[in-house]
């Protein structure tokens, strides 16, 4: 028998075990810490004013990224189809990079049984794990979490039919309780699952147990529905309009992002500023009212002494382009719609550091389990990112890869350059993103890029084969 401790993370044998278990129940409780994880949906890596973005108001996530440790190159690896929601949560609950988690959808019971579920594997190891907000995976999560207040589904129904921005007719505003949406009983979601997290801290403070706590929230997606005066908080007029903003994207088609997805249908064509400053007005307050939210579950745990004992980790399933690059989903391969937030704060972790190693946004799942000192299963394929934060490793992955339905985008970062593939028309954009980060300048035509843009083609290809893309098998057969 083997476990791993949570404050070397070495591997320690039987004779730690049997101390462990010969501890009375409180005193382990005590001592093995508890975990809070804070899920956001469609929020973008650049929206959180402590990390450079002066136009957004998050004094909470402001005061969580000076507590600890901020990635700000954290990337999803992509999704199958347009709900890059449920790729990205298959990968994060299962610990399996994209393919191998995608050919998973449909054997998710399988998973469960076979007791592989993040959060099986916490409970198995003496958590007691709690769940609420967005699931959007693909088996009941009453099935694998001991304690489930709220299951929400990928956007409110009564709202997505009817969701434009701008709204000629001037008869939806975000503040309207009436409409429904996220405004359910007259209360909005957000506001509910800091009311979820106040019960839950009460059930852990009584418990034995530690707690692994899992908290998504369906902000900042759209509708992007918010109390007035957060709305108000931001003049529309005076809203940036993004240096990468376009009318329309060249390669809108072939990227599978076209006009008629559900994302690209939110705001009338072509772009105009005034479009994207509606909506980069009502993406802020809606990030700004979940900002309130998380202030309130951070104050609850600190109030009932927790907050000590309590590792917590703020991301996102992925990011949004809300009006750069001539889009506002996140179907895309650019940084905007690809990196999230990522933030770390906990026992020994070090305050106000940012960190720009490339990792991935489901390398949460693996840093749980080495927190709560459980070895990772050879089904976890994403890394921890303690030995990253603990300056231990300099490297999470040699590069970074992303990947869009099964034969329309595909993506490869090394170092500082990312080059993106659309095999509908075998075309190539290739990007300094460290020098320019808003992804304006393709070298990919320019002479003294030649060279690596071809290397970069056969480390895509590479890494496409360890990935299991289904892309080379379609090529391979010669299917459409």
């Amino acid at each position: 028998m083997t476990v791993r401790c949570f404050h070397c993370r070495n591997y320690c044998y039987w004779l730690i075990a049997i101390l462990v278990s010969a501890l009375p129940v409180g005193v382990n409780a005590q001592e093995r810490p508890n975990i809070l994880f804070l899920f956001a949906d469609d929020q973008c890596f650049d929206t959180i004013s402590a990390l450079g973005n002066q136009e957004v108001k998050t004094p909470n996530l402001d005061r969580l990224a000076r507590r600890g440790v901020a990635f700000t190159n954290a990337y999803n690896m992509g999704g199958w189809n347009g709900a890059i929601c449920v790729a990205s949560r298959t990968m994060m609950n299962t610990g399996r990079f994209i393919w191998r988690a995608h050919a998973l959808e449909n054997d998710l019971a399988d998973v469960a049984a076979q007791r592989q579920f993040l959060s099986q594997l916490m409970h198995d190891q003496g958590y007691e794990t709690y769940f609420s907000g967005k699931w959007h995976v693909k088996i009941d999560a009453e099935k694998i979490w001991d304690h489930v207040a709220h299951v929400r589904p990928g956007m409110p129904p009564t709202v997505e039919a009817s969701y434009q921005r701008p709204n000629d007719k001037d008869d939806w505003h975000p503040w309207d309780r009436e409409l429904g949406g996220f405004w359910e009983g007259g209360k909005h979601w957000s506001e509910v699952l800091a009311d979820d997290a106040t019960s839950f801290f009460e059930q852990a403070q009584q418990s034995s147990k530690p707690f692994f706590m899992y908290l998504a929230f369906n902000a900042p997606h759209d509708p992007r529905q918010s109390p007035k005066e957060y709305v108000e908080m931001y003049d529309r007029s005076s809203i940036a309009i993004p240096a990468n903003f376009l009318p329309e994207n060249p390669y809108m088609e072939v990227m599978g992002a076209g006009k008629t997805l559900r994302d690209e249908r939110l705001a009338p064509w072509p772009r105009t500023p005034e479009a994207v400053q509606l909506h980069r007005q009502e993406y802020f307050a809606l990030i700004t009212h979940m900002d309130a939210q998380i202030g309130r579950i951070l104050s609850e745990l600190e109030d009932r002494g927790l907050a000590d004992n309590t590792y917590i980790v703020l991301t996102a399933d992925h990011g949004l382009a809300c009006g750069q690059h001539g889009l506002l989903g996140k179907q895309s391969m650019y940084e905007h719609s690809m990196k999230a937030p990522l933030l770390v704060v906990g026992p020994g972790v070090d305050a106000n550091k940012t960190i720009a190693t490339p990792v991935y946004v489901q390398d949460f799942a693996a840093t749980a389990l080495d927190i709560a000192g459980i070895e990772k299963p050879n089904s976890f394929e994403f890394n921890s990112l303690l030995p990253i934060i603990d300056g231990k490793m300099l490297e999470q992955y040699p590069e970074i890869y992303g990947a869009y339905e099964t034969d329309l985008q595909r993506m490869i970062r090394v170092g500082d350059f990312k080059l993106i593939h659309y095999p509908g028309n075998d075309a190539y954009l290739l990007f300094n993103v460290v020098d320019d980060p808003g992804e304006l300048r393709d070298l990919g035509a320019e002479p003294e890029f030649a060279e690596l843009l071809a290397k970069l083609k056969v480390q895509l290809e590479v890494l496409m084969k360890k990935m299991d893309d289904p892309l080379l098998s379609k090529q391979a057969t010669g299917s459409k």
